[in-house]
């Protein structure tokens, strides 16, 4: 299927949409400001080994330590790898200068996840410097493709070769002079990468991850891209240079856009962010999914709306689903969401049904780009999947939690809250003695207590020997008041 690449630009944010056929099928954000880390390597110092949990914080230079767990650490220094490998305190103590690469963004409240085994990633290969396996991307299914790329590979590699390369996907038809590009260029990163870790005093940076823009071109754009369409000429330069030099086939597909409406705006990208960003996602049948994004995993709700297209009931579910298991996977990968995923499709009485719904959501699975792994069914009859996380998702990124509701998603009720000053009144009548007492309230609470709850007050007022007074603030939240002692 063809693509075109959309790259709106800014000094202070670069956005990325893919689209096919119309319809945005990805999108990636990088704002100058708080550039992901994945993929930068770093001369760290460990500050804290935690034999409990087998894990070690590594100070990286940033606001939290990061996270190092014994199973990302590279056993290179024994020679040989182990099945069970050594107790990280035997291995790490503190104060330590270790090389380390972030293979996870920092999370919420979670420092940066990282790994001793570094990689470095190039355009038709990723190469393993401390491993000297030779390997093939599992998108590349076909065997007798995967040994001839495994051979060729290995013919352009001395055989004192102690690194090992990862064969992309993006390597099927390239040439050897490609191939031999590559690897030039990924041994001359890694030299640069030593060179600085002789240099530098922990913690220091010495390998930065190419920007969003190079990414995309490294990463993304394909075969099947018909255009790269750039709104700004400073990254169009840029990225020219960048495509001339690594890869030069994407430069002419490199193009720059002219027209008078913002580029998102003409291909309804602006309205397809909104969409990502609300927790209804209406399906052409009639029928909707919702999706809640929490700490431990994000669930999918999906729902036959107003959907009776079908024969029969049992019809209508079944194509809701299927519409919906095409809808999920677009969703995953708009959203960028990860870790644990749980689908609660509309319940189906036939196993074939089920296991027709369950390959239509691996087939649509299949195009994205970042791994996941789909369970099947569970005996309550959701289907449990996983999804790599590595960066933010898009909500994390662009969206805070409410400070009225705290990430709650509700607000008490007026009625609510005006008990709550009635009780709270109640409690400082036994401790104060003030001639009036002075509720402070949003307009909402106000009203509340001139009309249906004027009864409760009066009656409260009458107990305590006091009179209350009453103040709209219309700063107030609907949960904030002020009891005032006059």
């Amino acid at each position: 299927m063809t693509e075109e690449i959309l790259v709106n630009h800014t000094a202070h944010e670069t956005r990325v949409a893919v689209v096919q056929q119309g319809a945005t099928q990805e999108l990636h954000i990088e704002r100058a400001a708080a550039r992901g880390l994945v993929g930068n390597v770093y001369l760290g110092k460990v500050s804290r080994v935690l034999p409990g949990m087998q894990s070690a914080f590594i100070d990286i230079g940033l606001e939290r330590a990061a996270f190092l767990h014994v199973a990302d650490l590279w056993q290179s220094r024994s020679g040989t790898a182990t099945v069970h490998p050594a107790p990280i305190e035997r291995l790490l103590f503190e104060g330590q200068p270790l090389l380390v690469q972030v293979i996870k963004d920092p999370l919420g409240t979670k420092g940066a996840r990282l790994s001793t085994q570094i990689s470095i990633a190039g355009r038709l290969l990723v190469f393993l410097p401390q491993d000297p396996h030779i390997g093939v991307s599992q998108r590349i299914e076909d065997e007798t493709e995967r040994q001839l790329l495994r051979s060729r590979l290995q013919k352009l590699l001395p055989a004192d070769e102690k690194g090992g390369f990862i064969v992309r996907t993006s390597a099927e038809g390239a040439g050897e002079p490609e191939f031999e590009a590559d690897i030039d260029y990924l041994r001359r990163r890694w030299r640069q990468i030593l060179d600085g870790s002789r240099r530098e005093t922990a913690p220091a940076l010495l390998y930065q991850e190419l920007s969003l823009g190079q990414r995309v071109l490294r990463d993304i754009a394909g075969e099947s891209t018909l255009a790269i369409l750039v709104d700004s000429p400073e990254a169009l330069a840029e990225l020219s240079e960048f495509a001339r030099t690594y890869m030069p086939a994407m430069a002419s597909r490199l193009r720059q856009y002219i027209g008078e409406r913002p580029l998102f705006e003409l291909h309804g990208v602006e309205g397809e962010i909104a969409k990502a960003l609300s927790r209804r996602v209406d399906l052409k049948s009639g029928g909707y999914l919702i999706i809640d994004q929490t700490e431990a995993m994000t669930t999918i709700d999906v729902n036959t709306g107003g959907y009776i297209g079908g024969r029969n009931f049992d019809d209508t579910i079944f194509r809701t689903n299927l519409e919906a298991a095409h809808a999920i996977a677009r969703q995953l990968r708009v959203r960028n969401l990860g870790g644990i995923i749980i689908v609660d499709f509309i319940d189906m009485a036939s196993s074939e049904h089920r296991e027709q719904v369950l390959q239509e959501l691996r087939k649509a699975l299949a195009r994205d780009r970042t791994r996941s792994s789909v369970s099947g069914f569970t005996s309550l009859g959701l289907v449990e999947m996983t999804r790599k996380r590595t960066r933010e998702s898009l909500a994390h990124l662009l969206l805070e939690p409410c400070p009225t509701c705290e990430g709650k998603g509700q607000v008490k009720t007026a009625r609510t809250v005006c008990y709550e000053i009635l009780r709270e009144i109640q409690r400082e009548a036994r401790q104060f003695d003030p001639k009036e007492f002075r509720i402070v309230a949003s307009q909402q609470v106000i009203d509340l207590f001139l009309e249906e709850e004027a009864q409760p007050l009066a009656t409260l007022g009458d107990l305590i020997g006091k009179r209350i007074a009453l103040q709209v603030e219309t700063l107030y939240l609907q949960e904030q008041y002020d009891i005032v002692l006059m």
